[in-house]
């Protein structure tokens, strides 16, 4: 079969390969088929991340009516109200839009030596041609789709149950299930800036993406949590200082001591943090944050109060000299090492 012969894979064939339906309904088409208006219909789509489009433009799926639909029935029967629904739906968006941006540059890779070899459509995707990158995609989605989704699920339960766990543990305590002492950990790449000029745009992803896979290996090990990757630094919490001690240190050795790798600062601060919607916040994470400003490479700097719960007979502990620290007036951070 000719190349003129074959029927093309297109960016369209790709969409509705991954969400197995094409458009059908209109925004009005839509809310009428939710029974709900057109501006709630709005709401609940741009909490989920996606922009709006005229009333009359035919760019929703049965699927989507069917998820909206979804949503209200929870709502209806009480278990969540409107603004706590609206909030739960985006950072549901927020965090899907991130996973799936994380997914597709992690397989550009792929698609592009499955481009350069031609495998997409000889074999792959009906309908694809050969050296396509959009049938190289196609095939991948194919492959992938089912199975991803089932993990996506597992993975979404697993971090449920030990979410669940944690907050079980707050209630035996009578504490504010909001509220939690925690050791809050910052890492960030020094001079990354001036970095980033020498570096072609694909090394720079490459030592972002290894950065925030080492640093997370290095926070499941000690069983904390990375709350948020930002580019060149990573936000981390603990139950205990003395986890986030080894945490920091870990990073360290496995980013700092690395002659491949850029170094790192640590910053670590203690206190009552504010848990919601998956972010933490309270002065322990801003003063975590300031802290990177003032340790040294590959250091870990505390606060005094995290200083302070580290155990006497481990540790080696010497105050700074006192500094203006944005938000905290005269500070006196705590350099830290064990003996």
């Amino acid at each position: 079969m000719s190349d003129e012969s074959r029927v093309r894979v297109t960016h369209t064939d790709l969409e509705s390969a991954i969400l197995r339906e094409r458009p059908s309904l209109s925004g009005t088409e839509l809310a009428r088929s939710a029974e709900i208006s057109t501006e709630q219909a709005k709401r609940l789509w741009r909490a989920l991340g996606f922009p709006e489009h005229a009333d009359d433009v035919v760019a929703y799926l049965p699927s989507d009516a069917q998820a909206i639909s979804t949503l209200l029935g929870v709502m209806a029967g009480g278990v969540l109200d409107d603004d706590l629904a609206v909030n739960m739906t985006r950072a549901l968006g927020q965090t899907m839009a991130r996973l799936a941006e994380w997914e597709v540059t992690a397989l550009v890779q792929r698609v592009e030596q499955l481009h350069e070899t031609g495998a997409a459509g000889a074999e792959g995707a009906e309908g694809g041609v050969p050296g396509s990158r959009v049938g190289s995609a196609l095939q991948l989605v194919e492959e992938l789709s089912e199975p991803f989704e089932e993990l996506l699920i597992y993975a979404w339960r697993r971090h449920l149950a030990a979410a669940a766990a944690r907050i079980e543990a707050l209630a035996a305590d009578d504490e504010d299930l909001h509220t939690v002492e925690l050791t809050v950990g910052f890492a960030d790449i020094v001079g990354f800036t001036a970095l980033s000029n020498t570096l072609t745009e694909e090394r720079i992803g490459d030592l972002v993406e290894l950065f925030e896979m080492r640093c997370a290996d290095v926070v499941a090990a000690q069983r904390g949590r990375v709350i948020k990757s930002i580019g060149d630094s990573v936000l981390f919490v603990n139950d205990d200082p003395l986890s986030a001690y080894d945490t920091a240190e870990g990073i360290i050795n496995v980013i700092g001591r690395d002659p491949r790798m850029p170094d790192v600062r640590v910053g670590l601060a203690s206190g009552s943090v504010v848990l919601r919607l998956g972010d933490v916040f309270g002065p322990p994470v801003n003063m975590a944050a300031r802290l990177t400003n003032v340790a040294r490479r590959n250091r870990i700097i505390t606060d005094e109060a995290t200083s302070r719960l580290l155990p006497e007979d481990q540790f080696e502990t010497r105050r700074m000299a006192a500094r203006p620290v944005r938000g905290f007036g005269i500070v006196e951070p705590v350099a830290v090492r064990r003996h």
